[in-house]
């Protein structure tokens, strides 16, 4: 009994660090990626862009998420909104 409540122990270990580690890729690619939208956003100044930038580096993952919800969303709403607007 005993050697099998350690395998499972064993087994949901490994399976928590693996999804940490998938969490970790997914989270960094998401950082990856808003920096590079921040770099290629062309309804934006130079200078916003630089500071974007900044906060995206140094505020890490921080960063990524305030800059999706702050500027990536909210030109998602803002397509949106021509979208609806045109088919009318």
């Amino acid at each position: 009994m005993m050697e099998i409540l350690l395998i499972l122990a064993i087994i949901v270990a490994v399976l928590l660090v693996l999804a940490l580690i998938a969490l970790a890729v997914w989270l960094f690619v998401f950082w990856i990626l808003m920096i590079v939208d921040a770099a290629k956003r062309k309804n934006i100044t130079d200078a916003e862009k630089v500071v974007w930038i900044l906060v995206l580096i140094f505020l890490h993952i921080l960063g990524a998420i305030i800059y999706y919800f702050a500027v990536k969303r909210e030109k998602e709403k803002n397509q949106n909104k021509s979208v609806k607007k045109k088919r009318r």
